[in-house]
């Protein structure tokens, strides 16, 4: 049996000389892959009505992630929350009639959670650990089962970023088994994590527990940028009467073939190779950060793929590090003022491992900078999200936003978490900590 239906179907296709008398308007010419761009012609299935080789190519999909159900996504993980969080609320209220909807998420979420609960009109209680950052917002089990036990309501699911951007990863066995017990769902944004199911360790989400989860291929698969996955659990599938449904709600109607074809392809790849490519390159990645602790570098995370670093003990300012390293011919995935990431893949290979390590030996270590962030704000909520994002808006300096209610709340990506959640008050705080981090201005509620 092919690994790669989707790929199968457009080779035939591009052998056939076939007239192209529909979209793409390139009719295969001009270079840049246009040649297996096509639609969703006949025998080509459609993504969100799968009923062929889309659906063929799913199926072998879940099988590789170990879930009960997975579809792809052409529009990366952002599509992918969106379709989530409207199958748990789907879920929730065929459980019961309430007043109010609402997701307990750790506050490090991405700001397509924020949009997504402001389209659906579902609120948000968020999970603020005592030493929460605007990029890590670690919650320890009991901690959670004491949060749920208090409640006399509960949320239709626990969310949680993991791995987050700078590459630590959550507890989800243990979050898992407390959500379970007090009867709520474990929804999980893995987009940084496709590639954990296929370490020697299984750390996949779904692996460990979560009821349903994203992951974005493009982050760390040899995909193109845009394909993402959503997986079911096989112990979750009620989630899944409505997913394909969920998706087209919020999709293009035109979805990317080239995309589609990236992630049947790699289903070949994680079927064959994959694992041995990980096993390789992981223990190398490893011994790379070994070698830059000791020579006085501190590392952030427990991720495999990731190389996070906290220059400032070294002198430098994450975004003086990543400048650095740019200057030497190494681009960083992300930097702020305290970190700088890189994402690595087995394809980075041993030859960039050692251009990587080669530009750190070039790094002229300097006083180390005391400089610490500003704690994370706790602003007062005077609206919900989506009261707030469909209030008029107008565009101010960041200073000149004091005590004003956080409007549309788009922030850039990487690592697009948001300082201010639609609906908060901006006070002193939160000023500060948008400074920090470069905010200049920001979109208020009129």
């Amino acid at each position: 049996m092919s690994l790669t239906p989707i790929c199968d179907f457009v080779n035939k296709y591009l052998r056939s000389g076939t007239l192209r008398a529909h979209m793409p308007g390139h009719k295969g010419l001009g270079g840049f892959g246009a040649e297996a761009d096509i639609t969703e012609i006949a025998g080509a299935d459609e993504l969100y009505e799968p009923e062929g080789i889309i659906r063929e190519s799913e199926k072998i999909a879940a099988r590789l992630f170990g879930a009960g159900k997975t579809l792809y996504s052409a529009e990366g993980s952002s599509l992918s929350i969106r379709a989530m969080l409207y199958l748990l609320l789907l879920n929730a209220k065929q459980q019961e009639k309430r007043e109010r909807y609402f997701l307990l998420a750790a506050r490090n979420a991405h700001i397509s959670l924020v949009s997504a609960c402001s389209l659906l009109d579902l609120d948000i209680e968020w999970l603020w650990p005592e030493d929460a950052s605007l990029l890590n917002c670690p919650v320890d089990p009991r901690a959670l089962d004491e949060k749920l036990a208090g409640m006399a309501e509960k949320p239709i699911a626990v969310y949680l970023t993991s791995p987050d951007y700078l590459g630590n990863v959550q507890n989800i066995r243990d979050i898992a088994l407390v959500c379970h017990w007090h009867g709520v769902l474990l929804a999980v944004d893995n987009a940084h994590g496709a590639y954990l199911r296929f370490l020697e360790n299984d750390l996949h989400p779904i692996t460990l527990g979560a009821d349903i989860c994203c992951d974005s291929a493009h982050k760390t698969l040899p995909c193109l940028t845009g394909a993402g996955y959503l997986h079911i659990s096989r112990y979750a599938l009620f989630l899944a009467e409505n997913a394909e449904r969920a998706m087209a709600l919020f999709a293009s109607t035109s979805p990317s073939y080239l995309i589609l074809q990236s992630l049947d392809r790699a289903n070949e790849y994680l079927s064959n190779g994959y694992r041995e490519a990980l096993r390789c390159f992981v223990p190398k990645l490893d011994a790379l950060k070994e070698r830059l602790a000791a020579k006085g570098f501190s590392l952030v995370g427990s991720e495999k793929l990731k190389l996070t670093l906290a220059p400032k003990g070294f002198g430098y300012t994450g975004t003086e590090l990543a400048a650095f390293l740019r200057k030497n011919g190494i681009e960083c995935e992300a930097a702020d003022p305290d970190h700088t990431v890189l994402m690595l893949t087995p394809e980075t290979g041993e030859e960039g491992l050692l251009r990587i390590e080669k530009a750190f030996g070039l790094l002229e270590r300097r006083e180390a900078s005391m400089e610490q962030p500003p704690a994370l704000p706790r602003p007062e909520r005077i609206m919900t999200v989506r009261e707030a994002v469909l209030s008029p808006q107008q565009r101010l300096s960041a200073e000149r936003a004091f005590g004003r209610i956080m409007g549309n709340g788009y922030c850039g990506c990487p690592p697009a978490v948001p300082v201010v959640v639609p609906g908060e008050r901006i006070d002193e705080a939160a000023l500060r900590c948008m400074r920090y981090y470069g905010f200049s201005a920001c979109t208020v509620v009129k």
